[in-house]
């Protein structure tokens, strides 16, 4: 294909960098992000439509699995209440980032989110210079910690789905822990500075309205529980399973526990919106990438890291991941694990995993995150501003991973 096929994806980045900056007022409202979506996608899914009709249900299939696994763990989790309002040191602080990086192997990046972002952000909201915890969050929570299971990260998932032994990925410890413990150790350093600065008299409200944590709603765990057993069910079962699990949620829960989370559905609903113009304008990306894998260079376990984390900071890291899984199979190296030597399969999960936290598209729970924080009235960073924190505090870590492990 052309690349001037990429053109529309290209225009539908720019307009989600840009035009909350441009036009703030115009973006708030769902129907206009929706509006934007639809235009840019419009001359993709006609073509495709009447061209390749086959690539475009694909897409579209992803695209339904993808969105009812974060709708369902979004529903489930948010029916979860950690309530309580902890005093908001440093060490509190980072050990939500560490609890949220081990449950997220359990119940996803999206569940441990949705479960620990509220809690932390009351927590911290006696405090002033706060705007950091949210990003780190999304660093930690929504993307790193998620590698260890194929629970933890769709990409994780579809290789689970293609071949990829379920306890594979344990063996990607070493990275996760450099990964994580790096991440976390950087937060607390800057959030003890900051902790410093504070003003007294808003620190000393912070300890007089310590609450301590307590936990409802948790029949979602047993929902929680269904959609851990669905997501190894053929489509379109596991996707039945998703939606019922997601339902009975919304039954049994008592309708203060989504109330004392303050849940409302614009966090998905701008996922759902955003990422359907995304996974229809990303096709002709992703065949590009396919067709001309072998022009691309792209042979060695470094290159793979770095290649497939680049795509996913940019394209959604599930279907990255399986180009990527592709064309490593395609070089005919025999490798042990599906035809790809080891270090390269570990190569192309950390990177989807890890660099989906490079901007607020890398990832499904980014997006969540950002909207749930501005409704707690932090005044989140751009698009861009965002990836100037994720450049400057990660990619010297993906540095050290890389010599470590793929050089």
């Amino acid at each position: 294909m052309s690349l001037w096929t990429v053109v529309p994806f290209v225009g539908l980045l720019l307009s989600i960098a840009l035009l909350p900056l441009r036009a703030p007022h115009f973006w708030e409202d769902h129907k206009n992000k929706g509006l934007v979506a639809f235009l840019w996608s419009l001359p993709i899914a006609v073509y495709f439509l009447f061209n390749a009709p086959h690539e475009l249900a694909l897409s579209m299939k992803d695209y339904a699995s993808f969105l009812l696994l974060l709708t369902a763990l979004f529903i489930i989790s948010g029916g979860i209440v950690l309530k309580g309002d902890l005093k908001a040191t440093p060490e509190v602080n980072a050990l939500f980032l560490l609890v949220g990086a081990v449950l997220a192997n359990f119940i996803g990046t999206t569940g441990a989110s949705m479960l620990l972002i509220r809690p932390l952000l009351q927590t911290n909201s006696e405090r002033k210079r706060t705007l950091h915890v949210p990003i780190f969050f999304i660093f930690v929570v929504s993307n790193i910690g998620g590698l260890l299971t194929p629970l933890g990260d769709p990409p994780l998932f579809m290789g689970f789905i293609k071949g990829v032994p379920f306890f594979w990925t344990l063996r990607l410890f070493p990275l996760w822990a450099i990964m994580v413990g790096g991440v976390v150790l950087l937060f607390y350093l800057y959030d003890g500075v900051q902790y410093r600065k504070e003003e007294c008299r808003d620190l000393i409200r912070d300890r007089r309205r310590v609450v301590p944590l307590r936990l409802t709603g948790t029949v979602n765990f047993l929902w929680l529980a269904g959609v851990i057993a669905g997501v190894f069910q053929p489509f379109p079962r596991r996707e039945g399973a998703l939606i019922l699990m997601a339902v009975l949620s919304l039954l049994t829960t008592k309708r203060q526990c989504r109330l004392d989370n303050r849940f409302t559905y614009n966090p998905i609903i701008e996922v759902a919106v955003l990422f359907a113009g995304i996974f229809v304008t990303m096709v002709p990306a992703l065949l590009i990438l396919s067709a001309r894998a072998a022009d691309l260079g792209v042979a060695r376990p470094w290159q793979f890291f770095w290649a497939t984390g680049a795509l996913s900071s940019f394209l959604d890291n599930t279907p990255t991941y399986l180009a990527f899984f592709s064309m490593a199979q395609g070089l005919g190296l025999d490798g042990p694990m599906l035809g790809i030597p080891t270090t390269m399969l570990m190569a192309i999960s950390a990177g989807a995993v890890f660099m989906g936290a490079n901007s607020y598209i890398g990832n499904g729970p980014n997006f969540m995150v950002k909207v749930i924080a501005e409704e707690y009235k932090l005044k989140m960073p751009s698009f861009f501003g965002y990836m100037a924190y994720s450049f400057a505090l990660l990619i010297p870590l993906y540095a050290v991973v890389t010599l470590v492990f793929f050089r």
